[in-house]
């Protein structure tokens, strides 16, 4: 019997939060302070203790289902496989963090090549050549270099920037060996991607508490000690935030990049939420975003105070908009995938290579996917394109970024440059195809909190 399964069969529920503490430490979380002239300012907090280790390390536990918000009626956990039966709690306060590593594939590169560190890495084609940045340092970042941007763009805003060609199989294996140690936490794990994942420790708290605030703070000591585990095993860092649903954690982990940790606690998220641009809370796109700010509704407290129907501006999401401005956010994390991909085809009435009409199909199929990921309130990771040639050849190739796209110009950007830089328009197109996958939450840019 795993530990898990020893600590969901004993009667009492607290066992699931004991930690031993040996060794004091420091976490920074949202907490409000009003000042005359200023309105809110964040203001870094301090808990007594962190455990520096648990007595042993949970396995994975199974799916939770449906908790919805803060607080649910009842907990049930089943195990398809394995006897665990089936167990219900009352009054139970969900804890999700969220965990987004810090310039993965940049912080890989720097990690591998020491002599990298404190320079601003770009990882994509070459600065003076035609392809796209994956991914960028937060020494680039400094100098406005952003994924899918061209390389050459990035070359003339960081010239002194360091280009390095993109290493998958590397991300990849280094992505494995840090959910091996996410899932020694015992959580019940979503992975969005292969730099982010959400963890459902609702279990692991104590959840049956009466107060919210207090199953919440049992959860920061354990994020602190994957930070620390990651940055000792595997030479890289971790931002983590924590809260009672996934809008909030995800807003967490981004409040203090890179190696952040942060609590929103029930009390203050209104508060925390209030200063934000729309655009922070999930689903909110771009068309969405010029939606709102056309109204008036710039930043979150806006949708807090706006008296009318959000229905009348963005359709029936508008009601979970609303909650969403209150943090309020009943999303179960996803064990499965229901949507893996999104693309689009054309079959031309005669095959071609002018550059003109394929341009012009490709515009059109990116904005296409890119309203649809728009609708799905999604991102993607990878871009494809698919050719067929006359003798019904086919051929594919895509290409994965760091942070992830959704605008169409970004997915048309990517597809022209996959053509390019294989080369694929050699002879005339029968069927021109374009695609987008490694689909996860609308992610925005990075979020500067100014306060």
């Amino acid at each position: 019997m795993n530990a898990v399964q020893r600590r969901i069969r004993v009667s009492s529920w607290e066992a699931l939060g004991g930690m031993g503490v040996e060794a004091e430490g420091r976490v920074d979380w949202w907490q409000p302070a009003w000042r005359e002239g200023t309105g809110i300012a964040a203001v870094p907090g301090r808990f007594g203790a962190f455990p520096e280790t648990r007595d042993e390390f949970y396995e994975s536990a199974s799916p939770l289902a449906g908790v919805s918000d803060s607080r649910s009626s009842s907990l049930q956990v089943s195990r398809l496989s394995g006897g665990w039966g089936r167990a219900s709690l009352a009054g139970v306060h969900r804890v999700i963090l969220h965990l987004d590593m810090d310039a993965f594939y940049a912080s890989v590169e720097q990690r591998d090549h020491p002599e990298l560190k404190g320079r601003p890495v770009i990882v994509g084609a070459a600065g003076d050549q035609r392809g796209v940045v994956c991914a960028a340092s937060y020494e680039a970042r400094k100098f406005g270099v952003r994924s899918a941007m061209p390389s050459r763009t990035a070359a003339r805003l960081c010239p002194q920037g360091v280009f390095l060609r993109p290493r998958m199989d590397r991300y990849r294996d280094e992505s494995r060996e840090i959910m091996r140690l996410v899932a020694e936490t015992g959580a019940v794990i979503q992975q969005v991607s292969v730099d982010e994942a959400y963890l459902d420790f609702t279990l692991l708290c104590g959840a049956e508490s009466d107060d919210p605030e207090v199953v919440l703070e049992r959860a920061v000591p354990q994020a602190h000690e994957l930070q620390e585990r990651i940055q000792r095993e595997r030479q890289l860092s971790a931002s983590i935030g924590v809260a009672s649903n996934k809008l909030l954690a995800k807003l967490g982990s981004d409040f203090r990049k890179p190696a952040g940790l942060t609590l929103i606690r029930e009390r203050e998220k209104v508060a925390f939420l209030r200063p934000l641009p729309v655009r922070a809370l999930h689903g909110v796109g771009t068309v969405t975003e010029k939606t709102l700010t056309d109204a008036g509704l710039k930043t979150v407290g806006d949708l807090q105070d706006h008296p009318g129907d959000l229905r009348a501006l963005v359709g029936s999401w508008g009601p979970v908009l609303k909650r969403f401005a209150f943090g309020d956010d009943d999303r179960p994390l996803e064990l499965g995938d229901e949507v893996r991909s999104i693309s689009s085809e054309n079959t031309f009435e005669s095959d071609t290579e002018d550059r003109a009409v394929l341009r012009q199909c490709l515009r059109e199929q990116a904005e296409d996917i890119a309203g649809r990921m728009e609708r799905r309130r999604l991102a993607a990771l990878t871009v494809q394109v698919k050719v067929r040639y006359t003798d019904f050849t086919t051929l594919t190739r895509q290409i994965s970024v760091d942070e992830p796209v959704t605008q169409a110009r970004d997915v048309y950007r990517l597809g022209c440059w996959l053509l390019a830089q294989h080369r694929l328009v050699h002879r005339p197109l029968r069927l021109l195809g374009l695609g987008v996958s490694g689909l996860q939450e609308g992610r925005i840019q990075q979020l500067v909190f100014r306060w």
